[in-house]
């Protein structure tokens, strides 16, 4: 068991002490409302937990908060280290590995996007179904085991999906469907490749995700991803994007999500 293990082990102990733990969830830029939904929140800082990842873009706080959601026990991950703050495709290792350590069994993402599609408009909620990894790069580049042949043919677990369109249903909100492309950043996309990335059939363009996604895979998780989209790719509306964007639309969709959400965790425990 890792040493981030052991400390998150004793500090949930101390208040959650016999209930089970099986679902996370990484929040991604601007989606950090999901964490005021928790009741009796056990905050733990990243700083606190060797080896987790300092983040250091905006809007991602940066520790672990584990709490009550719709009756069920959860983490919720605030925030993640991204593949171009340092250009480490598997910053998010050390994270994972806890998590499998601690016998989760589910993880969840989220992340802001840009929509590639005119129809699918700021404010909107992706469930991705599959993914493209455009970047090129890959977390498990120098894992000298055979398990770095991880088959990626049902990364997105399938039953996971249909249990967040039925939570979308419920909660009354229109959920979209589609592939994401992950770019490596920190630079948004051009105008050319927003037109490549439709052309290869992405649906939303992101800077993230992916890699979790494999690692989740390689160690076993299921997984099962959304996008909250806060723009439309790059030459789609003429302006210029920005990361101030991103973090003033994420709310938006963010809200419609966290609805989703409460609703997912109540069912799939």
């Amino acid at each position: 068991m890792t040493e981030a293990a052991l400390i998150l082990r004793q500090r949930l102990n101390e208040t959650f002490a016999g209930e089970i733990l099986k679902t996370a969830i990484i929040l991604g830029s601007g989606l950090g409302g999901l964490v005021g939904e928790l009741n009796d929140p056990v905050h733990i800082r990243y700083s606190d937990l060797p080896a987790f990842p300092k983040s250091g873009v905006s809007g991602h706080a940066g520790e672990v908060v584990v709490g009550r959601l719709s009756g069920r026990l959860v983490m919720v991950l605030a925030g993640r280290a991204h593949y171009y703050e340092r250009g480490d495709a598997a910053a998010m290792r050390p994270v994972l590995e806890t998590l499998k350590a601690l016998g989760l069994e589910t993880l969840i993402l989220t992340n802001a996007a840009g929509s590639v599609l005119q129809d699918m408009k700021p404010g909107s909620v992706m469930l991705i179904d599959d993914h493209i990894n455009y970047s090129g790069m890959n977390p498990l580049i120098g894992e000298h085991t055979d398990a770095r042949f991880t088959g990626m043919t049902a990364a997105y677990d399938a039953e996971l999906k249909q249990a967040f369109r039925n939570a979308a249903h419920a909660a009354g909100e229109t959920l979209f469907e589609g592939v994401y492309m992950w770019f490596s950043g920190p630079s948004f996309e051009t105008p050319a490749e927003i037109r490549m990335a439709r052309i290869l059939g992405a649906d939303a363009v992101g800077m993230s995700t992916v890699p979790e996604v494999i690692l989740a895979r390689f160690l076993g998780l299921r997984v099962a991803a959304c996008s909250v989209i806060t723009n439309y790719g790059a030459g789609m509306s003429g302006a210029e994007l920005s990361h101030d964007e991103t973090k003033t639309m994420a709310p938006l969709g963010g809200q419609k999500l966290q609805n989703i959400i409460k609703i997912l965790i109540g069912e799939i425990g």
